[in-house]
């Protein structure tokens, strides 16, 4: 029986990656347990559990006293003179108890603590997995749709996870099989609410995917400065070379946009402005209202411009909605009041 209970905790150890270590210490609790449901709360206890010899014991501990005052956790001197003539007063005395003669309230105790210590196992075991890929984009497969909410159910390779509606890129679709990549987002450390966090529409989906396909992000060569997004509409993303004979915008796009076309395909056709970042704040708002032509860039304050446009190009550097202005300044940090040459505001 011993035997069959190590590989158990081996197998448990290799298909959830619960350690042994963790699962010993909640057996040891289920013993303990049902020894006091068996015997009663007032009794002293120890189990050994020994990997190396397979075995598991469980002892009930006496005090060695001259008066017995409680049976179940005193013995006499006699009665422990008689087992071993070596016990002297205030000794503690063992006896090792059969736990196949633990009533079935008491072995059912132990059952619910040790399953208990399984899903709380499994639990650590993925939240792990999870928190060393924090931040970073995994493929997954699509194990199951609901089609009421929208939500796809993933199968990670740690196990299932959800990709709620709003963490998808509007329009996009799957069906069940499907491989997509996702971001974990956050990995939740309590035993409630969904353990991760994934998502399709985060910035950081669209810096990772960058720092994937282009070997000058991956090499540290161009440096990803900023991101601003709405997803399944445009993201601005600010590059930095480190390397003068390198062009940080043409790399992220490379050889006829082949570079760029990968990530695009992911991210179902939302378009991407790639913006050449600088330490000058002018440069960097007009850079940011690409695809717009800006004439003039003076900055109030630390944190507030005035940009000049021709008049053909105000509603190209608005944009639709305001979402051009509103992604540059997203990502420049900088807020932009925006007129056209030669028109005064009313």
């Amino acid at each position: 029986m011993n035997t069959e209970f190590f590989t158990a905790l081996e197998l448990l150890e290799k298909e959830k990656g619960i350690p042994q270590a963790y699962m010993m210490e909640k057996i040891e609790a289920a013993l303990v347990s049902a020894f006091k449901k068996e015997y009663g709360n007032n009794t002293n206890v120890r189990v050994h559990i020994d990997p190396a010899k397979k075995d598991v014991r469980v002892y009930q501990q006496k005090e060695v006293v001259e008066v017995v005052e409680d049976p179940g956790t005193q013995i006499s001197l006699e009665d422990a003179k008689a087992i071993s003539k070596r016990n002297t007063l205030g000794k503690i005395v063992e006896f090792e108890v059969k736990t196949k003669n633990f009533r079935r309230l008491s072995a059912g105790a132990a059952k619910s603590v040790i399953i208990q210590g399984i899903r709380e196992g499994e639990h650590k075991a993925m939240q792990e997995a999870y928190e060393s890929k924090r931040e970073e984009i995994i493929t997954a497969t699509v194990d199951k749709i609901d089609y009421e909410t929208g939500a796809v159910v993933l199968n990670t390779g740690t196990g299932r996870a959800v990709l709620p509606r709003s963490e998808q890129i509007p329009g996009e679709y799957f069906e069940v099989g499907d491989k997509i990549k996702v971001f974990i987002q956050e990995v939740n450390k309590e035993l409630r609410g969904p353990l991760v966090t994934l998502s399709r529409v985060h910035p950081g989906f669209v810096r990772r995917m960058f720092e994937l396909e282009i070997p000058e992000i991956t090499d540290g060569i161009v440096l990803i400065k900023g991101v601003s997004r709405e997803a399944g509409s445009r993201t601005k993303i600010s590059v930095y070379s480190r390397d003068e004979s390198v062009d940080a915008v043409g790399a992220c796009i490379g050889s006829h946009g082949m570079r760029i076309d990968s990530i695009l395909r992911e991210l179902c056709g939302e378009k991407i402005d790639i913006v050449k970042y600088s330490e000058s704040p002018e440069e960097y708002v007009t850079a940011a209202l690409a695809p717009a032509t800006v004439l003039s860039v003076e900055m109030e304050t630390e944190r507030f411009c005035k940009v000049t446009v021709a008049p053909d190009q105000l509603s190209l550097a608005i944009g639709k909605e305001g979402q051009n202005v509103r992604l540059a300044a997203r990502l420049t940090g900088i807020k932009i009041d925006i007129n056209a040459e030669g028109l005064v505001k009313g």
